[in-house]
C-alpha cells in the first residue's frame, strides 16, 4: 500500500536525529568521567583513586563506569590513552620534519629541541587537565607496576625515533651510552612534568617549576651536554699479553 510506505519514511528519518543525540550525550558523559579520573589520579594516583570517587564526582552511578571501562585499570588505560596518542603523534611529527627539514645536517640541538617542544608547550599552555595528565604520566614513568602496557605501545616508539636521530649526530657512540644518556634526560623530564614545586622551595622562589620559558633553554642545552658528554667513544684498552 503507498500510503503506509510513504508513513513509514519520515518515521525511520527522525529515528537517526534520536540516535545521535543519545551518541552524543554518552560522549559527553564519558568525556566528563575521563576528566574527573583524571583530575584524580594526576592527585592521589592510582591506588590513591576509587571507582567509587570517580563516580560520585562525575555525577554518575558506579555501574556506568563498570560498562564503559570494566575495572579501574581500564579506566586508567583509558585516560592515559587520551592524550597519549596526541602528544606523541606531535613528537613524532616534529622529529620528522625537523629530519627532513635538516637533510644531511641533522645537529644534536635540533633533535633534542623537536623531542621536548610539543611536551613543554602543552604543560605552558595546556591548562588543567594537560597538567593532570603530565602529573599521571611522571607518575607512571617512575613506577614498574601500572601503565606499563601503554607506555610500550605509544611512548617508546617515539624514544626509539629519537634516539636513532641521536646516533645520527653522534655516530661513533655506543648504542649503551646512548640509552644511559636518555635515561637521565627521562628522569629531568620527569620532574618536570610533575610540577612538583620543588625548585620553587630550594631556590627560595628565584626558579618556578611551572616556568617553562625559562626552563627550554636550559633543559635543551644540559640534554645536548649530556648526550655529549656521555656518548663521548672511550679509547679501547690495549690487551696486555
Amino acid at each position: 500500500m503507498p500510503g503506509a510506505k510513504s508513513a513509514a519514511r519520515p518515521a525511520a528519518r527522525q529515528a537517526k536525529p534520536l540516535v545521535s543525540k543519545r551518541a552524543e550525550q554518552s560522549e559527553r558523559t564519558r568525556a566528563r568521567i575521563l576528566d574527573v579520573a583524571e583530575d584524580l589520579l594526576g592527585q592521589h594516583g592510582f591506588y590513591g583513586t576509587t571507582i567509587r570517587q570517580v563516580a560520585q564526582l562525575a555525577d554518575v552511578d558506579t555501574a556506568l563506569l563498570h560498562y564503559y571501562f570494566d575495572s579501574k585499570q581500564g579506566l586508567f588505560d583509558a585516560v592515559f590513552l587520551r592524550r597519549a596518542t596526541i602528544i606523541n603523534s606531535e613528537r613524532l611529527d616534529a622529529l620528522n620534519k625537523y629530519e627532513k627539514k635538516a637533510g644531511g645536517n641533522i645537529a644534536l640541538e635540533g633533535v633534542i629541541e623537536a623531542f621536548l617542544d610539543p611536551v613543554l608547550e602543552w604543560i605552558a599552555k595546556g591548562g588543567k587537565g594537560w597538567r593532570n595528565y603530565f602529573a599521571i604520566l611522571a607518575q607512571v614513568n617512575a613506577t614498574p607496576n601500572w601503565g606499563t602496557g601503554v607506555m610500550v605501545k605509544y611512548f617508546d616508539p617515539v624514544i626509539h625515533r629519537l634516539i636513532g636521530l641521536v646516533q645520527k649526530t653522534l655516530p661513533d657512540a655506543d648504542p649503551v651510552d646512548l640509552y644511559w644518556a636518555y635515561h637521565n634526560l627521562s628522569g629531568a623530564l620527569t620532574l618536570t612534568l610533575g610540577t612538583t614545586g620543588r625548585i620553587d622551595r630550594l631556590s627560595n622562589g628565584l626558579c618556578r617549576s611551572d616556568d617553562v620559558e625559562a626552563l627550554r633553554p636550559r633543559m635543551i642545552v644540559y640534554a645536548v651536554a649530556g648526550f655529549r658528554a656521555v656518548c663521548v667513544p672511550q679509547p679501547k684498552k690495549r690487551k696486555t699479553r
